[in-house]
């Protein structure tokens, strides 16, 4: 118990924070690459023929990209910085991270929201509702993804607790760092869940009570 109080006294915690902050931007942001990717490509998907024969591989592409292959990929063919329209851009291994996971989160993206809009086609705006706990476990996926940045010196929640992992003398020192990291991940996500699904049973009940009225 000495040591863990001693870890909560320390700065760990206030790292480990700012570290999982990064995991949480890289996430927000492919979560948004992909909504922008994601969007023509259900057009063309519920357009039919020639639309939908155009999306397909491009999703299963998408689909199957392997993110560390990805992410070694953009960080050795994109400059940095590197002239776009004439202005000087860099990009930071974070943003790398988050290119490399954009095609996942816009596959998946597809996937559930055109199941979404199948749903309101098909007049279940509950079925429409549960993409919303469909978008909370893309987040998780990609926040949990991110902690890829540690191979490229991103310095992530997993890479802060490998750091303060190193510095303790014990196994069970070590394992106390683990267990920390392991629960404010857990807990944040426990979380997140529990409200979309109170938003959920809240949207559900209103609408459940608008049809019988």
């Amino acid at each position: 118990m000495t040591g863990l109080f001693l870890l909560l006294a320390s700065d760990y915690p206030a790292n480990l924070a700012s570290g999982m902050a990064v995991n949480f931007r890289i996430a927000a942001t492919a979560l948004a690459m992909g909504f922008t990717l994601g969007v023509p490509l259900i057009f063309l998907r519920m357009a039919g023929g020639n639309g939908r024969r155009m999306a397909a591989p491009t999703i299963n592409l998408m689909r199957a990209a392997p993110t560390f292959v990805v992410m070694f990929f953009l960080l050795n063919i994109i400059p940095r910085p590197f002239l776009l329209f004439g202005v000087e851009v860099g990009l930071s291994p974070a943003m790398i991270v988050s290119l490399s996971l954009a095609p996942y989160a816009a596959a998946y993206f597809v996937d559930n929201a055109g199941s979404a809009v199948s749903g309101l086609q098909g007049g279940s705006q509950t079925e429409a509702l549960l993409f919303l706990p469909s978008l909370i476990r893309a987040f998780i996926v990609l926040v949990m993804s991110s902690s890829a940045g540690v191979a490229i010196g991103v310095n992530e929640g997993v890479a802060v607790i490998l750091q303060e992992a190193e510095l303790q003398v014990t196994l069970g020192e070590r394992m106390i760092v683990f267990a920390i990291g392991a629960f404010a991940f857990g807990a944040l996500f426990q979380l997140g869940f529990a409200v979309v699904w109170a938003i959920i049973w809240y949207l559900s009940r209103n609408l459940r009570q608008r049809e019988g009225s």
